[in-house]
């Protein structure tokens, strides 16, 4: 069953990628939907086992190779993080899969695109399920090739292959870092396996490193260029501007990448490092301060952009910094559940977007839409319970960790708790006034639609299935999810 859930999305990709054309378009997204609903529910009971029965399970998968002292293994490692990750990228990328044979239902190339989404899904549940960093970068990796391939699919646009470049580019970037992070656990710790580092950080808290004439703590400059890796994957402040660009594919690819799973993985990375993290109070402010700087910084950037996709794209990037700097506060589990309740709305905000993009013919422009209440109710409902969801109103997802998250900033034994504090009533302040604009623009407004050609219509049943249950999950889950958090 474990097994199953890893590999099952890699074998599923590589048989659609070479016998796809044989099989045929229905066969194909049978095959996607079915090896995806199976994943989901053996997540599921993964999910009872592991977090309900409190239990941890690690698979010693493959002996990879003995250097002199140095082992490294494949393994997987299932705990709680591991099991609540599992289930909100399954859940959403299952989602997606059944968006996806609506949305591009008419794409000539509908089965290249289930290979890519496969490879992803498999390449985020290694990043996840991992036990130890080399195998986690594996994963890291593999979600940044993925991700040029999904953002550049439609690769005869000039503005898709810049946007896929820029993304691969600057997410190579903070990779570099990362490889070093890795380099120094390897030398100093003589393994890369995550409960041998964690129970050997106390032994190296006092070795020093010299470098330009200045002593630097070991554990100092691991984290430092850990942080510097997971800004990169998680789009903060200065290695943002990919994010907003990579919109520039297909919406079900913006849902999956940039709403709920890829750049998730920079605040993962925190989480599951938390250990180290606490031995390092300038490592923590750093991260506090560029949380904090980017969450308020992209919500004023959201509020004054006009395409439906950058709107949310910049969403993200704010509810991300919300993220870093609860991490940096030491709200490590606070953090994880904003990006469990997050991943959920998120993902309905960036579906509902794509039902309107789909029936206003790829038109992405709010000036050139509005009262599409009458014409789309459906999706207009979707976007009002994610969008109140996001501004974390009461009882719905976002408002049981986003109004805990600011709680205890405000409460937080620290000199900058106060700075924090209103950064994120600000930011809180902005996220409603865009997401109200979009809701106005698209849905309230006087209709700016000239084109005859489009016949608005709700009708298809992969696009309306995600959307209500999404719907669903963005009133419900937060509420059923807050006391195991």
């Amino acid at each position: 069953m474990y097994l199953y859930v890893i590999f099952s999305s890699l074998f599923n990709s590589i048989l659609i990628g070479v016998f796809g054309k044989y099989f045929g378009r229905q066969s194909v997204i049978f095959m996607a939907l079915l090896t995806m609903i199976i994943s989901l529910f053996f997540t599921l009971i993964i999910l009872f086992e592991i977090l309900f029965n409190q239990n941890i399970i690690i698979i010693d998968f493959y002996n990879l190779f003995i250097i002199n002292e140095i082992k490294i293994n494949i393994g997987f490692l299932f705990d709680s993080l591991t099991s609540i990750m599992l289930l909100v990228v399954i859940g959403i990328s299952t989602f997606v899969h059944i968006f996806t044979a609506g949305y591009m239902s008419h794409d000539p190339f509908i089965v290249r695109f289930y290979t890519y989404l496969g490879f992803f899904t498999f390449f985020m549940v290694i990043l996840i399920t991992s036990d130890n960093f080399l195998q986690l970068f594996v994963g890291w990796e593999g979600v940044g090739v993925c991700s040029y391939l999904l953002i550049n699919f439609w690769y005869n646009r000039v503005a898709a292959n810049k946007a896929a470049i820029k993304a691969m580019l600057m997410n190579r970037i903070a990779d570099v870092f990362f490889i070093f992070a890795i380099i120094l656990i390897l030398f100093y710790f003589k393994t890369v396996n995550y409960i041998i580092v964690f129970s050997l950080i106390d032994f190296l808290q006092y070795v020093t490193l010299f470098i330009f004439f200045m002593e630097i703590k070991i554990i100092d400059l691991i984290l430092f260029l850990l942080f510097l890796g997971a800004i990169g994957k998680s789009a903060q402040i200065g290695l943002h501007t990919w994010l907003p660009d990579a919109m520039e594919g297909p919406t079900p690819v913006s849902s999956l990448l940039h709403a709920a799973t890829m750049v998730t993985a920079g605040v993962f990375l925190l989480i599951r490092c938390s250990f180290i993290f606490e031995k390092s109070n300038a490592i923590l402010f750093l991260i506090i301060l560029f949380g904090s700087i980017t969450a308020l910084f992209s919500a004023l950037v959201a509020t004054y952009q006009y395409d439906i996709k950058k709107i949310i794209a910049y969403s993200t990037c704010s509810q991300l910094g919300y993220m870093f700097f609860s991490s940096g506060l030491s709200n490590y589990n606070i953090t994880l559940f904003h990006l469990f309740n997050h991943a959920f709305f998120k993902a309905l905000l960036f579906l509902g977007a794509g039902s309107i993009i789909s029936s206003l013919l790829d038109e992405q422009d709010m000036r050139k839409m509005g009262a599409l209440v009458y014409k789309l109710p459906f999706t207009y409902i979707s976007i009002l319970i994610g969008s109140l969801a996001i501004l974390g109103f009461p009882f719905l997802t976002g408002f049981y960790s986003k109004d805990i998250l600011l709680e205890t900033t405000y409460i937080s034994y620290s000199l900058d708790a106060l700075y924090i504090y209103i950064m994120g009533i600000l930011t809180a302040f902005f996220t409603a006034m865009y997401s109200m604009k979009l809701i106005f623009f698209v849905f309230i407004s006087k209709t700016n639609i000239y084109n005859k050609n489009i016949v608005l219509q709700e009708n298809n049943i992969f696009i309306l299935i995600p959307l209500f249950s999404l719907s669903i999950l963005s009133i419900f889950i937060g509420f059923l999810f807050s006391e195991l958090f």
